[in-house]
C-alpha cells in the first residue's frame, strides 16, 4: 500500500512535472513577450510626444502649404481680374475718348457753320427771363456788383490753375499750351461780351459756347490742350449778368419814359379841360347875349312872331341851361382844392439807399415842384418813382403819412415827409388802399452815379484829373444854367 503509493505520488510527480515544465515554458514564453511588449510601449509611450510633435508640425506645414497655394492662388485670380478690369477700364476710357473726340468734331463743325452763317432766331433767349429769379427791387447796380463777383470767379478760376489743362508732361510746355488756349478763348469771349444787348443773350451764349468748341479743337495740335468746362461756365454767368444789367437799365429808361408820358398825357387831359370850361363860358355869354336880343324882338313882335320867338327862346334858355351847368362843373373842378399828384420820389445822392420822400403838389406841372426841390438845397436832382393824380390828394398822403409813421426819417419834424422805408412797402400799401399807379421800381440817380465815375476816374489818373479840373474853370455859370434848363 505504501509501496503502491509512493509509486503513485511518483507517477504524480512526473507527470506533474512535466506539466509544470510545459507550464514554466509557456509562461516563460508569455513572459518574455509581455515583458517585450511592455518595453515597446514604454519605448512607444516615449517616442508619442515626439510623435506628436512631428505629427502637429506635418499638419501645421500642411495647412501652410495650403494656405500659401491658396494665397498664390487668389493672388493669381486677383491678378487675373485686376489685368481684366485694367484693360477694361482702358478700352472705356479709349472709347469715352474716341465718343468726346466724336462730340468735339461734330460740336466744331456747328460751331463753325454758326460762325459762318450766322446765329439764328433759334438761339433767341428773352432777357427778361434771366430777370424771373430776382426780387422786384433788385436794380442795375445790384447786377453790377454780381457783374463785378462773377469777374472775381473768373480770374480766380485762372489764377488756381482750373481754366485749362493739357497732356504735356514737361511743365513749360504745359504752361505754354494752356496760356495758349486761355489767351484765345477770353480773346473771343471779351469780344463776345462788347456785343451785349437788350434781345442778345441767348445767341451770345451760343457763342461762347462756339468759341470754346472752337478753341478746344484747335488746343488738340498742343497734346490736347483744352479749356475747362469750369472756367466757361463762369464766362457765361459773365455773360448773365451784363445781360441782366443791360436789361435792368433798358427797363429803368423805359419806365421814367412812361412817367413821363403819363404826365404829358394828364396835363394834355388837364389843358382841354380848361379849354371846354373857356368854351362853355363863352357859349354862355353868347347865349345870354342871344336871349336879350330875343327879347327885345319879343316885346315889339306881333302875336304870330311872339309864338316863333317863344320856342327859340325856350330853346336858348335849355341851351343856357347846359352851358350854365357844364362851366359850373368847369369851375368846381378847376377850383377843386383837394384835387392834385401824390409823388413819391427818392435822392440816392443826397440821403441814400432807401429814404423816399412822400408829398403832394396842386401845380398844373407836378414835376416842376419836383424840379424846385432837387435845384439848390440838395447836390443831387431827385428820381421820380410814382405820380399819383388823386381827387382827394391831402386825404391819400395823410394816410401814408400815417401807415409809415415810425420810418420817419426826422422824428421831430413829420413836416419834412422823408420815410426810410422801401419801394416795395409803398405800393402794396397804395394797392391796399385801391389806388392804382405806374411805377419806377429802381432810382437812375444819374447825375450821381456819373460823379462817382469821376471820382474813381480823378483819383487814378492824374492827367484826367487836371483835364476836369481845367474844363471846370473855364465852364460859364451862365452857358451851365442854360444847358442844365435844356437838359431838364
Amino acid at each position: 500500500m505504501i509501496i503502491l503509493g509512493a509509486i503513485m505520488a511518483w507517477f504524480l510527480f512526473a507527470v506533474s512535472s512535466t506539466a509544470l515544465a510545459c507550464f514554466l515554458v509557456v509562461w516563460f514564453i508569455h513572459r518574455s513577450q509581455l515583458l517585450q511588449a511592455e518595453r515597446e510601449l514604454a519605448e512607444l509611450r516615449k517616442e508619442q510626444p515626439e510623435l506628436q510633435k512631428r505629427y502637429e508640425a506635418m499638419f501645421e506645414a500642411a495647412r501652410t502649404q495650403i494656405a500659401v497655394e491658396k494665397n498664390i492662388a487668389d493672388e493669381r485670380r486677383d491678378a487675373i481680374i485686376a489685368s481684366a478690369e485694367k484693360e477694361a477700364e482702358q478700352i472705356r476710357a479709349e472709347t469715352k475718348k474716341r465718343e468726346e473726340e466724336c462730340d468735339l468734331y461734330q460740336q466744331t463743325v456747328i460751331a463753325m457753320k454758326n460762325i459762318l452763317d450766322g446765329y439764328g432766331d433759334e438761339y433767341l433767349v428773352p432777357t427778361s427771363t434771366l430777370l424771373d429769379d430776382l426780387a422786384e427791387e433788385y436794380s442795375h447796380k445790384d447786377a453790377g456788383k454780381e457783374l463785378k463777383e462773377s469777374r472775381r470767379r473768373t480770374k480766380a478760376i485762372v489764377k488756381s490753375k482750373k481754366a485749362a489743362d493739357c497732356d504735356y508732361v514737361e511743365e513749360v510746355r504745359r504752361n505754354g499750351a494752356i496760356n495758349f488756349v486761355i489767351d484765345a478763348f477770353n480773346g473771343k469771349v471779351d469780344t463776345i461780351l462788347a456785343k451785349v444787348k437788350r434781345d442778345n443773350a441767348g445767341k451770345l451764349a451760343q457763342a461762347i459756347h462756339d468759341a470754346f468748341i472752337q478753341v478746344n479743337f484747335n488746343g488738340q495740335a498742343f497734346r490736347n490742350a483744352r479749356i475747362t468746362y469750369e472756367y466757361r461756365d463762369a464766362r457765361l454767368e459773365e455773360l448773365k449778368w451784363a445781360a441782366i444789367v443791360h436789361e435792368l437799365k433798358e427797363q429803368e429808361r423805359e419806365e421814367q419814359r412812361r412817367i413821363r408820358e403819363q404826365m404829358r398825357e394828364e396835363e394834355r387831359a388837364r389843358r382841354e379841360f380848361e379849354r371846354a370850361r373857356k368854351e362853355a363860358e363863352k357859349e354862355e355869354r353868347i347865349l345870354k347875349k342871344a336871349m336879350e336880343k330875343a327879347r327885345r324882338e319879343f316885346e315889339a313882335a306881333s302875336d304870330e312872331q311872339r309864338a316863333l320867338l317863344e320856342a327859340q327862346l325856350a330853346e336858348m334858355e335849355q341851351r343856357l341851361h347846359d352851358a350854365e351847368e357844364k362851366n359850373q362843373r368847369a369851375i368846381s373842378m378847376a377850383q377843386l382844392t383837394k384835387r392834385g399828384h401824390v409823388y413819391i420820389i427818392s435822392n440816392v445822392g443826397s440821403f441814400g439807399e432807401g429814404v423816399f420822400k412822400i408829398g403832394l403838389t396842386r401845380r398844373l406841372e407836378p414835376l416842376d415842384r419836383v424840379k424846385e426841390l432837387g435845384d439848390a438845397s440838395v447836390p443831387f436832382a431827385f428820381d421820380v418813382h410814382a405820380m399819383i393824380m388823386s381827387d382827394d390828394a391831402p386825404a391819400l398822403e395823410r394816410k401814408l403819412h400815417n401807415h409809415f409813421l415810425l420810418k420817419q426819417v426826422n422824428k421831430v419834424n413829420h413836416r419834412k415827409e422823408f420815410f426810410r422805408t422801401s419801394l416795395s412797402e409803398i405800393r402794396d400799401e397804395l394797392e391796399s388802399l385801391g389806388v392804382e399807379a405806374k411805377w419806377t421800381m429802381v432810382a437812375e440817380a444819374a447825375e450821381y452815379r456819373e460823379s462817382l465815375a469821376i471820382d474813381k476816374l480823378i483819383e487814378e489818373d492824374p492827367q484826367a484829373r487836371a483835364a476836369w479840373e481845367t474844363r471846370q474853370l473855364t465852364l460859364d455859370p451862365t452857358d451851365m444854367a442854360e444847358f442844365e434848363e435844356i437838359r431838364v
